[in-house]
């Protein structure tokens, strides 16, 4: 129903067909909902699909006459007349921010890849002998934007282990009095479990690749 939106049925008509036009040209697959409109101006709906398949309004590119006419915005066209602004919002996740996270948080089941992680890396120390060199490294993976905290608790490692597991951490690194020796740290993963004793360096190129790549994992 014309009464229940705003602006004329004239740029009504040119904001939709410039829409699908811009949809078309980026050969993107959509549906059309006529009578779905916001009453302000048509938009490009974003649904996003959590983790049972269930469709949630997502971002948002909306073509506004609400503002315009509200504010009296305009501008001079080349003939030096008047004409009324036409305005377009671009929402990317408004006011879904809380559901949003809730879709990732189901759709990965808590193990969120590398570059999405709250937290990336868990350094382990085997016992508090080993806390200051854990903290360094500890350090060094900050100094490097990498999410790292230190567990110095009195837990065994196997406690502390079993906690990064259940918290869902990527990387753990572990330290002893041979890593300790040879500044080294063994590595385990999330997924793959130990990975080895590796320089930090090397481990840190690894880390930064996983990021920059954005890799899911599998």
């Amino acid at each position: 129903n014309k009464k229940n939106y705003i602006g004329s049925e004239e740029n009504w008509k040119k904001a939709e067909e410039t829409l699908r036009a811009v949809l078309k040209k980026k050969k993107l697959k959509f549906k059309e909902g006529p009578g779905e409109a916001k009453f302000y101006g048509p938009a490009i709906d974003i649904k996003l699909l959590d983790a049972l398949g269930r469709p949630w309004q997502g971002p948002t590119i909306q073509v506004d006459f609400n503002f315009p006419e509200k504010f009296d915005l305009n501008y001079i066209d080349e003939h030096g007349k008047k004409q009324r602004v036409v305005m377009i919002h671009r929402t990317v996740l408004g006011a879904i921010g809380e559901r949003f996270i809730g879709n990732l948080i189901e759709q990965y089941a808590g193990l969120f890849p590398l570059w999405l992680a709250p937290e990336q890396v868990r350094v382990l120390p085997i016992s508090d002998k080993f806390n200051d060199y854990a903290q360094e490294i500890v350090e060094k993976l900050k100094s490097a934007e990498i999410r790292a905290k230190l567990d110095n608790s009195n837990e065994s490692l196997g406690k502390k282990i079993r906690n990064a597991e259940i918290e869902k951490v990527p990387y753990m690194f572990i330290i002893g009095e041979k890593e300790k020796k040879a500044g080294t740290i063994s590595v385990r993963h999330h997924s793959e479990g130990d990975l080895g004793t590796k320089k930090l360096e090397e481990i840190l190129k690894t880390l930064v690749s996983e990021i920059t790549e954005k890799k899911i994992i599998k």
